[in-house]
């Protein structure tokens, strides 16, 4: 049943996100502000989300609908921002930096060496 939870809330994310960003575009945004603002929203949303599940609980199958599924497709970046704050929360301040600063190059390095890849 979870894989499927994923499945369709993956997808409605998905169509969501396009949704967001062909909005952006048609109101004179730029693409990368766009996704900054897909980005945003989807950090806001996650925050939100995994804060009522922490303080007030809820069904499981719902938190993966929602997180993993519609969230996980809106934006990994939400996804990121999560696992950030839970490592800093837990004390593992060292580590939560170590994940931003790899995170950021080595995902931007890879995005480069794909790009260069195909050349």
């Amino acid at each position: 049943m979870n894989p499927l939870l994923v499945f369709v809330g993956g997808g409605l994310g998905a169509l969501l996100r396009y949704a967001a960003g062909r909005a952006a575009l048609l109101a004179g945004w730029a693409p990368p502000l766009a996704t900054l603002g897909v980005n945003i929203v989807g950090c806001f949303a996650m925050g939100l989300l995994a804060g009522w599940f922490a303080h007030r609980g809820g069904p499981a199958s719902v938190k993966i609908f929602l997180v993993t599924g519609l969230l996980g497709g809106f934006t990994t970046f939400s996804a990121f921002g999560l696992d950030t704050l839970t490592l800093y929360q837990r004390g593992a301040i060292g580590q939560a930096l170590a994940y931003i600063a790899a995170s950021i190059v080595i995902s931007l390095l890879a995005v480069a060496a794909g790009f260069a890849l195909m050349r």
